[in-house]
């Protein structure tokens, strides 16, 4: 008996992939988790000492599983998206290339975080955490994605192409 295989090429692709467009209660729901872990790390730290701060590996870790997947391997972003946003109201949709930048960003932060604990630089790690307080509660709180801003200006700049993200670019097809 031959068996038969069923080949889905695309599968990878579609687990990687970020979701375009985003509701932005999830995102400022997301932020708030991260808000609240590194203030928690943070406080931990100063008060308790630096071996508080490989508390930091699951917020590397969220911000790296975002960027590369949305919220598909990330546990605050599965909550954010599943449980909490829908809770809030209905979905207000921002385009997603920006926020995968600004996931991105974070990533890229709570991982040199993670170095300068590593090399026993925990006062740098805690400037980092710092920095991913006031991001997360701009975000957050006041709806103002850092990240996002960075993105437009690299747009505007042509850095970024136009066509990685149309809605960015187009502001006729911008969603209020």
């Amino acid at each position: 008996m031959d068996a038969q295989f069923v080949t889905v090429p695309d599968a990878p692709a579609r687990l990687f992939s970020f979701p375009n467009p985003v509701n932005e209660l999830a995102a400022r729901t997301v932020a708030a988790g991260v808000l609240t872990l590194s203030v928690l790390i943070l406080l931990l730290s100063l008060a308790l000492g630096d071996g508080w701060l490989w508390l930091t590996v699951p917020l590397a870790y969220g911000f790296i599983a975002r960027a590369a997947a949305g919220p598909t391997f990330s546990p605050l972003g599965q909550l954010a998206t599943r449980v909490i946003a829908p809770r809030l109201g209905p979905a207000r949709l921002v385009p997603g290339p920006p926020k995968r930048f600004a996931q991105t960003i974070g990533a890229v932060v709570t991982s040199l975080a993670l170095v300068f604990v590593a090399l026993g630089l925990g006062g740098a790690a805690q400037v980092l955490l710092a920095m991913m307080v006031v991001f997360s509660g701009l975000e957050s709180i006041l709806g103002f994605c850092v990240g996002c801003r960075i993105f437009a200006v690299l747009m505007r700049v042509g850095l970024i192409p136009a066509s990685t993200c149309e809605a960015c670019a187009n502001i006729s097809l911008r969603v209020s």
